[in-house]
């Protein structure tokens, strides 16, 4: 493998995540390192179109965001099962690829570097850019480029994009993921703050684009009465086709909730940041909490614990499940990696989180919760 040194210092450096919420997230010390290292070199993200209007209104370590058009494999809901997702599905016309690619090379990026997948769909995508240097993940059937470490699956999603900004020797002492909150941010809860007053509160997240991933509406209800009970208010976050699963929970508590389903990303931001907690399954609300400074109780399935766990235990907790077996097929999902019902043959809609319990999460919310105050 070509050693991490470059001939001369970057101007340009493009780096490739257009996929999901929590797959932004956990890019974000590896794109710090970039920078930290090269701070005189342009960074571009090449992302979703949320990306750009999200960041647009933040400090950030990116200088410029640049959106991919739809496409298989690149930027592709497809790929992104399980997490939140905010573009269009299908892919861009021939044309708009054609042109995208032609704008990419007139850029003459020194490096262009993708934070995603394992190279088999996005390195053929990144070698038609016309960078100088060529760096991402590959296996022996990913197209070739210049650096590459091998994929494989387990492994910590943040520490994984670490270790391929170190390709180009970039490198920093920053693991955490971190996003700023805006005072535009803290505008957009205004009308929660008026419900809320003064209270303390707790944000509950029972959504998940993966029915594995979902925890029962009936537990999630149980934990926030206990909630309510002990003084805190409880607000539940989704997004609008999540409206039915916030419903559920609703009807299943004895205690009335705050539900939330139409706040832009940079309004839940600033409202998990003010949160007394997070309790949320494994999907990017929750990582999103975690990168505001959020204490979050999270809800994982063991096998994508070991990718998508947070790094610390000070702030944060994990609810495991380890139930491998599909109750219905008894198929254990998990080869080559999690969820690949098409390689497994086993596609049920089942939850795979299920089995942990009410008191589990509330013994871990005690940890991390201070005395509620009325």
């Amino acid at each position: 493998m070509t050693p991490a040194y470059l001939l001369s210092v970057p101007r340009k450096i493009a780096v490739l995540q257009a996929k999901a919420l929590g797959d932004f997230i956990v890019t974000l010390p590896a794109l710090g390192a970039i920078k930290e290292t090269y701070p005189n070199a342009e960074l571009v993200l090449l992302a979703k179109p949320w990306v750009k209007e999200f960041l647009a209104r933040r400090p950030s370590v990116i200088d410029r965001v640049i959106n991919v058009p739809a496409l298989a494999g690149v930027n592709d809901p497809v790929e992104t099962k399980g997490r939140v997702n905010n573009a269009n599905s299908g892919s861009g016309g021939p044309v708009e690829v054609e042109l995208f690619y032609e704008a990419m090379q007139a850029e003459k990026f020194d490096v262009i570097m993708h934070l995603q997948g394992d190279g088999k769909a996005v390195n053929p995508f990144i070698n038609k850019l016309g960078a100088g240097l060529t760096v991402g993940m590959g296996n022996p059937k990913a197209e070739p480029i210049d650096r590459f470490i091998p994929y494989v699956h387990y492994q910590s999603e943040v520490l994984r994009n670490l270790e391929i900004a170190a390709l180009i020797g970039a490198c920093t002492t920053r693991l955490e993921p971190h996003l700023e909150v805006t005072e535009t941010d803290e505008q957009e809860t205004a009308f929660l703050k008026e419900i809320i007053k003064d209270k303390r509160y707790v944000v509950i997240h029972a959504g998940a684009d993966d029915t594995r991933r979902l925890w029962p509406a009936g537990k999630f209800a149980n934990v926030a009465d206990s909630l309510i009970e002990r003084g805190y208010e409880v607000v539940l976050t989704g997004t609008p086709k999540e409206e039915k699963i916030i419903a559920s929970v609703m009807q299943a508590m004895n205690r009335a909730a705050i539900p939330c389903t139409s706040m832009k990303l940079g309004g839940l931001a600033a409202l998990l940041q003010k949160s007394e907690l997070v309790i949320s399954n494994d999907t990017g609300p929750l990582h999103l909490a975690q990168a505001v400074g959020s204490p979050t109780v999270g809800i994982f399935w063991a096998p994508n614990m070991l990718n998508w766990g947070p790094l610390n235990r000070n702030r944060h907790r994990l609810a495991i499940s380890w139930q491998l077996e599909c109750p219905q097929c008894g198929v254990k999902p998990v080869s080559p990696w999690p969820f690949q019902p098409v390689v497994s043959g086993c596609d049920h809609p089942y939850s795979f989180v299920e089995s942990v319990s009410a008191g589990e999460v509330l013994e871990l919310a005690s940890e991390l919760l201070p005395p509620a105050k009325n």
